[in-house]
Parts: C-alpha cells; sequence; structure tokens
C-alpha cells in the first residue's frame, strides 16, 4: 500500500520549462500579469494561459482580480521554500545558466529569496546575528535570543508581533550561490521590508537583485563588522554617528 502525498503530479508541472521560468520570476514576489508571464516564458498568451491554469488548480500560484486584469503570484511561502530547494540542487548538479549573465555578480551579491534578503550580503548578515548572539542555533532550528529582540526593536522591528504571524518566526535558508546559510522566516522578511523602507535598500524592476544605497552599505557594515570594543549597532544614531565619521573623512 503506498501511503503519503503523490509528488509526481507536483514535480512534473514544476518540471515543465515554461512553468519553471515563470515560478522563478515570481521568486521576486511580485504579482505579475499572464502577458508579462507570457514573455517570460517565451510563449503565446494561448499557452500562459493553459499553464497558469495549471499552477492555479495544483495550489502552486494565487491569483488577486483588479478591475480587468488578473495578477499571478506564488500561493505561499512553502511553494518558495520549495523551489530556492530546488536552485540549490540545481546549483549543486552544475544546471546554472548565469556564468555569462552581466547580472550575475549583482544577483549574487543581495537578491531576494521570495521575501527575505540572500545573497552574500544576506548570508553575511545572518551570520553576523548568530556571531553577536542575537540569533542561536539549536538542534530545532534558530532561536530569536532577548538580546536578539532588543536589537530587533532597536531596528524598529517588534519581533512579538512578527512572531504572531503564521509562519515559522525564523529559520536558516540555504543560500544557492553561497552555500551557505541565509535568514529566512517572518523574521528574515521583516528585516528586509526595514530596509527597503529606510531607503538602504531598493529592488531591481526587472530581476531578484536588491541594490544598497551607499547608507545602506554603511550600515550593513555596521551591522556586519562593529568596531573593535564597540556594542554591535543598535540604534539610528549609531548608525548616524558612523556615517558622518567616514564622511568627514
Amino acid at each position: 500500500m503506498k501511503d503519503g502525498p503523490h509528488i509526481a503530479r507536483i514535480a512534473a508541472l514544476i518540471g515543465d520549462s515554461a512553468r519553471a521560468e515563470v515560478l522563478t520570476a515570481l521568486m521576486a514576489d511580485r504579482a505579475l500579469t499572464a502577458t508579462e508571464l507570457a514573455d517570460i516564458a517565451g510563449v503565446t498568451k494561448q499557452t500562459i494561459s493553459a499553464h497558469l491554469a495549471k499552477m492555479l488548480d495544483a495550489g502552486l500560484l494565487a491569483v488577486e482580480h483588479q478591475g480587468r486584469h488578473r495578477y499571478f503570484r506564488l500561493a505561499d511561502q512553502d511553494v518558495a521554500h520549495l523551489l530556492e530547494s530546488l536552485m540549490n540542487v540545481a546549483f549543486r548538479a552544475g544546471a546554472v545558466r548565469l556564468r555569462t549573465s552581466p547580472r550575475e555578480p549583482a544577483l549574487r551579491r543581495a537578491r531576494r529569496c521570495y521575501d527575505h534578503l540572500a545573497g552574500e550580503v544576506g548570508v553575511q548578515l545572518h551570520e553576523a546575528l548568530l556571531h553577536q548572539g542575537y540569533l542561536q542555533s539549536t538542534d530545532d532550528g534558530l532561536v530569536l535570543t532577548k538580546a536578539g529582540a532588543d536589537w530587533f526593536a532597536h531596528q524598529g522591528i517588534d519581533t512579538a508581533v512578527v512572531a504572531r504571524q503564521r509562519r515559522m518566526l525564523c529559520r536558516p535558508c540555504l543560500d544557492w550561490s553561497e552555500r551557505r546559510h541565509h535568514l529566512g522566516g517572518a523574521l528574515g522578511a521583516a528585516l528586509l521590508q526595514r530596509l527597503l523602507e529606510r531607503g538602504w535598500a531598493r529592488c531591481d524592476k526587472g530581476s531578484r537583485v536588491v541594490h544598497f544605497s551607499a547608507q545602506g552599505e554603511l550600515a550593513l557594515r555596521a551591522w556586519t563588522a562593529p568596531a573593535a570594543g564597540e556594542p554591535a549597532c543598535n540604534n539610528d544614531a549609531l548608525h548616524a554617528k558612523r556615517t558622518q565619521t567616514q564622511v568627514s573623512t
């Protein structure tokens, strides 16, 4: 007797080249129209409609109606996590398309992993939070410490509110380009959103690339490499102090 979920249908849906292109594009956590997705997948509007219908029926996608338009996005975090895991396996197997792309350095530097920060910057930030004792790695996964809750509060993130979301608070997410972990979960999403709100980072409209401003680079440097004898950067005043010092020099 065969037990458990039947994965063949989902695997077959994701395995189609055009559908894989659609799902990868939606990893940027943007809602796109069928016309936009048809261009990305390189298929006709009629063909993309059939693909989208299948993925909606399988629960891989969700759709929002606005006037005459329909906007498609990934259904939930589970789908995003599945896709990122597949990207890790594909990278390990050598199935990489970006070796000659001019976007590759920026994509590896910093990108969205659905709704949290990935790439070199994301990995460095995750490791700094562990090193500074704000996160703790346990057998059961990542744990936010009291010091970590205070640090996030100084960044304008109420971890008690974030923890009430219907998803894991924080989890290590294996980064396909760095082969180390970045911070996923609701806390990782809140942190990236805060970076965007402060204007320290912006998302590339045409890809998953995340660009950091000069101020954002200084803030990240302060977060990931505190000065000797100085506590980890915990507030905007300290950010401003460091920025002013570096600019004056």
